[in-house]
């Protein structure tokens, strides 16, 4: 059975400006408001080399200089083949600003022991997410791998 809000995710998660529309709120040092559970990713374009930004759901805070992200279209994401390119970065999560940080790829075993952490601690958040994503990308069990992300104290 599908829900409109199944259907809404899948729509905000393809829609690139209200995807982006929290990013100026970062930059402008409001990500507090997020409460930690977003954050801003400051990459640079395989390519161009340009400064590149994306706000991202934190799945995991292991520790306080360390933040799992999940990239929900696979090893296709645009930031996740510029971190690939390019593991230097920034993050901004909660009171934290543009702390550089350096990009780790999980193996599968490993991102999928994240996810179902993440799946135990926030049930209907994933139900969600996962519908979303599944929606998204048109494929049942779509690959989401996971970057930790390790921030300068």
């Amino acid at each position: 059975m599908r829900s409109w809000s199944m259907d809404l995710g899948a729509k905000f998660l393809t829609t690139r400006w209200i995807v982006r529309s929290p990013i100026p709120i970062f930059r402008a040092g409001f990500g507090f408001i997020f409460g930690g559970r977003l954050l801003l990713l400051e990459h640079r374009g395989r390519k161009s080399g340009e400064p590149r930004f994306v706000v991202i759901e934190a799945v995991d805070r292991e520790a306080p200089d360390r933040v799992v992200v999940a990239s929900g279209f696979g090893r296709h994401a645009q930031w996740y083949r510029n971190l690939a390119a390019e593991p230097r970065c920034g993050v901004s999560i909660g009171w934290r600003r543009r702390v550089p940080a350096r990009a780790e790829f999980l193996g599968t075993d490993e991102s999928h022991e994240v996810l179902e952490r993440y799946a135990e601690r926030r049930p209907a958040a994933w139900a969600m997410l996962q519908r979303s994503i599944q929606d998204a990308t048109g494929e049942a069990d779509p690959e989401i791998p996971m970057v930790r992300l390790h921030l300068q104290r």
